[in-house]
């Protein structure tokens, strides 16, 4: 799948780990055969919430290639991130031969200016080398850096193999509007927005024109679900489906701990061997697990794929 032509949902995967902090390949092979179950299009490893700064070289190549192999049929996406250009080049070039539809690449924090920003990711672009397709991921929340649509504008344009947008602005409807009208009057050439932020206004965020999820909500199942019924129209029981899930997905969008939320959920849903994350990481207090068990049981009332059984739990 061309990447500037992509739609549906992206699962962002959590790096799985075991409780002594080695990676766990089996938890990765079984989340592979569950985004391609519930019709996902595609999966980003590596991203800010698949714990890359916890890797070292060897292991990110080795945990994207095994999400490559484990998601056949899929478009992978492997976050490249870095703080030089000569690990973010060798990583994106090793992405790319195990199998890679793309890598994606987030602005570092100390960016300030419209030109920084421009310069940036120009250099960022000829370093990993203009064959690689690549994803502009616009988080202002969490990486403390402004991109205005103009600026984004820019960037495309002077990147041919930029093809996709992770849009995560907070608020980020009307930049949502402002890049489709880019796009009406010839500005900006075509290309594919996916929506981040852990799916919090995605169903408003489809009907701005986006094509698409790319976060990493537990119930992949209900972002594939609420893209699909936009496309189709069906506008009401988008929404319906959406609001009976968001607050778990308000819950798992906790600063500092929302990482945690959704280890617990894949883990409850017996996708991961175990939630733990690789030290540092926060731990969920048994009361923070209580609410979330209390709030599987109300998305359950709409949605049956949230009624877990307590013996499919596995030990966290």
């Amino acid at each position: 799948m061309p990447l500037d032509t992509a739609s549906g949902a992206f699962a962002i995967a959590p790096t799985p780990f075991h409780p002594d902090g080695r990676i766990d390949y089996d938890s990765i092979d079984r989340l592979g055969d569950f985004y391609r179950e519930v019709g996902c299009t595609g999966v980003t490893v590596l991203g800010i919430m698949g714990e890359a700064p916890k890797l070292d070289g060897e292991e990110a190549v080795e945990v994207a290639t095994r999400f490559i192999r484990a998601s056949q049929g899929l478009a992978v996406v492997v976050g490249v991130s870095a703080p030089g250009f000569a690990s973010m080049r060798g990583l994106a070039r090793k992405a790319m031969e195990a199998g890679a539809a793309g890598v994606m690449i987030a602005p570092p924090p100390s960016l300030r200016t419209d030109d920084q920003i421009v310069t940036y990711f120009r250099q960022a672009s000829e370093a990993i080398g203009p064959d690689v397709p690549w994803v502009l991921q616009d988080y202002p929340l969490t990486l403390s850096v402004v991109m205005t649509p103009a600026v984004i504008r820019r960037i495309f344009a002077e990147n041919p193999s930029c093809l996709m947008l992770k849009h995560e602005d907070w608020p980020g409807l009307e930049k949502i509007s402002a890049l489709r009208a880019f796009q009406a009057d010839g500005s900006l050439r075509p290309i594919s927005i996916l929506t981040g932020n852990g799916a919090l206004f995605l169903d408003f965020e489809m009907e701005r024109g986006a094509d698409g999820a790319m976060t990493g909500y537990a119930f992949p199942e209900m972002l594939v679900d609420v893209v699909r019924l936009q496309k189709e129209g069906r506008r009401d029981a988008a929404h319906d489906l959406f609001d009976a899930h968001l607050p778990l997905v308000r819950y798992e969008q906790q600063q500092g701990v929302g990482l945690a939320v959704r280890k617990y959920v894949l883990a409850r849903r017996g996708l991961l061997a175990s939630d733990a994350q690789r030290k540092p990481g926060p731990v969920l207090s048994d009361r923070a697990k209580a609410e979330v068990e209390y709030l599987l049981s109300r998305v359950a009332r709409v949605d049956r794929r949230a009624a877990i059984s307590p013996q499919l739990a596995r030990a966290s």
